[in-house]
């Protein structure tokens, strides 16, 4: 089963083959390299659109299939308001004008003040958008992507990427969210039916 080839490789041949995917995907370069210029703090593009766009490649499927959008984290502290992720997210609306998917801006600094009343669990107060990962519902959804102005891609993945790369989207029980988990997976496996969603 040719999609499996970096199944159970060693981390960093499967980082090596995860970073040269998504530097190889025409939607994730032209994506990743506005997000660049749009120079957020502590940014980091997330989850499906990178997760997918490996499975599009090892399943031969075309760029973009199955992805509805990008998701985008930053980490400013300096004003936890709503008004100032609205305006963030409204600059953020007219930079990505024309990009074939809708990206959604989040701070990860305010999630914390509203994650309860939205999925009625509490959430704890961040110090970066990479330690959000690490509460994703799934530990395959838990991988993100950033970049400088001129380095390399840097890929923060708590979890590893054996998930990834073996097809298996597996529970992350950090906090209560097997609605979550069972949701994605269940659409993960009508898109890509290799798929194995391991039960809560």
């Amino acid at each position: 089963m040719d999609h499996l080839r970096y199944s159970g490789l060693p981390f960093e041949a499967q980082r090596t083959a995860f970073l040269d995917i998504v530097a190889a995907d025409p939607l994730l370069v032209e994506t990743l390299a506005r997000v660049r210029a749009l120079a957020l703090p502590d940014w980091l593009v997330v989850s499906g659109a990178l997760y997918n766009s490996v499975w599009n490649h090892l399943t031969g499927k075309p760029s973009g299939y199955g992805i509805k959008d990008v998701d985008l984290f930053y980490f400013d502290e300096s004003d936890l308001s709503y008004e100032a992720e609205d305006a963030v997210i409204r600059r953020a609306a007219q930079h990505f004008e024309g990009l074939a998917l809708p990206v959604e801006v989040r701070n990860q600094a305010r999630v914390h003040l509203w994650y309860e009343a939205r999925f009625g669990d509490t959430y704890p107060r961040l110090s970066s958008s990479a330690e959000a990962l690490s509460y994703f519902a799934s530990r395959t959804h838990a991988v993100g992507v950033q970049s400088g102005a001129e380095g390399p891609l840097e890929l923060v993945a708590p979890f590893g990427l054996d998930d990834i790369f073996s097809f298996r989207i597996t529970p992350n029980k950090a906090l209560d969210n097997r609605k979550t988990h069972e949701a994605k997976g269940a659409r993960a496996k009508a898109n890509w039916p290799e798929i194995t969603v391991v039960p809560w």
